[in-house]
């Protein structure tokens, strides 16, 4: 069974860091694509990054791209999210994705979710 687990959400002021961890369970670590999403209060779900655990290439979305990192340890068979600089509107509720068609950044690309971790940035 395919299990994502998303942790390490919380509230942060304006300026600080979190770091999120995805961590994979019942599938073949390597042959996957991770994504991290979110959806905002009232917003549509958004891709934010992506990393192919095989290559290691990966992408960010303008809007995070220069402060936050994306990385995988497949020995762990984690993926983590390190977010710097954060901004309110980056409060999110924040999701990881598995896909083995490659990395995508479209939610519909995605096969697997997790159960999301909220991020909240106060001003």
């Amino acid at each position: 069974e395919v299990q994502l687990q998303a942790s390490g959400g919380g509230l942060v002021q304006a300026g600080g860091s979190l770091r999120l961890s995805c961590a994979a369970s019942g599938f073949t670590f390597d042959d996957y694509a991770i994504g991290w999403f979110r959806q905002g209060p009232g917003k549509e779900r958004e891709g934010v990054s992506g990393i192919s655990s095989s290559d290691g290439d990966t992408y960010y979305a303008d809007s995070v791209k220069d402060r936050f990192t994306i990385s995988s340890d497949n020995i762990k068979n984690t993926v983590y999210l390190q977010m710097n600089s954060l901004k309110p509107e980056d409060t999110a509720v924040y999701y990881c994705a598995a896909t083995d068609r490659g990395l995508g950044f479209f939610d519909y690309e995605y096969d697997y979710w997790g159960q999301g971790t909220q991020v909240t940035v106060s001003s």
